[in-house]
């Protein structure tokens, strides 16, 4: 069986867990005053070449993305997202769980357009009972998006431009950023989100690392108090050490975008085995998730050695499927799908 159901399947990179290994047995301070962390925070904001950030580092996404839009919103505020943005459907109402209503704007292919989040908090103030409503304090978007687009450079300016015009943050969710970054037609840098984000954060959980997001604040003004509030969350790691262990060598050599890049490649080749069989993608998603509109009995045949998940309800007679490589996936997985698909085709 060959499994392509998400990028957070396997553990972790070999060189995450020597290095956890080799300081297993050392002791250090707690909560992240460590030596490593401290690494991990410098290796970061050389590589976002920002060094007057400030890093956190957390222990998973929904912690992450609820814990800072909750320190970013005022207690009557909300957060604008695609209406298939993660924090809108999969995070069982965890924003809504601290008091933060999601405002749900429409997607194209995953993306949220400048002119529609424009629209919607100009039209919320040109309501003279919008005091009684709530308010849109901020804009969430993910990097690449839940169909695996990608907002290009000129798309994130005109939403950071918006943002700025309407005095909201710009947060940026990172799970995958690095196989955004690793993308064929991606047009910026890691410094360049942090150049037009205010906050965002990198995720280590499906890219490489046991678990761990690192949160970047560009602005420091926007989380004066965050650390008693990741407490609050639950998201504060006694050990924090292991975090700054697995961000440190991520970030020291550059293994970070070397992880993402190979991901990009194996998509690449897992998309060529479809296409051999009759099958191109349903999005053009640069990035390591893969969608395709298949007939049931051939995803019935297929999940018989092969593990991937529907992307919404099953359909009578054809489904839409969604197939993820990983850091992990190995070149071997590709053949062994591409055998499958061959042989089921033939029949």
């Amino acid at each position: 069986m060959v499994r392509f159901d998400s990028d957070y399947m396997a553990g972790a990179h070999p060189a995450i867990m020597d290095a956890l290994v080799r300081t297993n047995l050392e002791l250090t301070a707690g909560y992240g005053n460590d030596p490593y962390t401290t690494e991990a925070k410098d290796l970061i904001r050389k590589a976002i070449s920002l060094p007057e950030a400030e890093i956190f580092f957390l222990v998973g996404g929904t912690q992450t993305n609820a814990t800072a839009i909750d320190g970013l919103l005022a207690r009557h505020e909300g957060v604008l997202a695609a209406d298939s943005g993660h924090i809108a459907v999969h995070e069982a109402g965890a924003i809504e769980a601290s008091g933060h209503k999601v405002l749900t704007l429409p997607h194209h292919e995953g993306k949220l357009s400048a002119e529609d989040v424009d629209a919607f908090i100009t039209e919320f103030y040109a309501d003279e009972t919008y005091p009684h409503m709530v308010a849109p304090g901020m804009l969430y978007i993910s990097q690449p998006t839940e169909y695996g687009t990608i907002y290009s450079h000129d798309e994130l300016k005109a939403l950071r431009d918006v943002c700025r015009n309407h005095q909201i943050p710009l947060y940026i969710d990172g799970a995958r950023l690095g196989y955004a970054l690793a993308a064929d037609n991606a047009d910026f840098t890691l410094s360049d989100i942090a150049q037009l984000a205010d906050v965002f954060y990198i995720g280590g959980t499906k890219q490489g690392t046991l678990f761990g997001e690192a949160l970047v604040v560009t602005r420091r003004e926007l989380l004066r108090n965050l650390f008693p509030l990741v407490k609050q969350h639950g998201a504060l790691l006694a050990k924090g050490r292991l975090l700054g262990v697995q961000f440190s060598e991520m970030f020291r050599d550059g293994l970070y975008l070397r992880l993402s890049r190979h991901a990009i490649t194996m998509a690449k080749r897992l998309t060529e085995a479809f296409a051999e069989a009759g099958y191109t993608p349903v999005i053009a998603s640069p990035t390591n998730q893969q969608f395709f509109h298949l007939p049931n009995n051939l995803i019935d045949k297929l999940r018989e050695q092969a593990s991937f998940d529907y992307w919404g309800v099953r359909g009578e007679e054809y489904s839409t499927v969604r197939l993820v490589t990983s850091w992990a996936t190995k070149e071997e997985d590709i053949d062994k799908l591409r055998r499958v698909l061959q042989h089921i085709c033939q029949r």
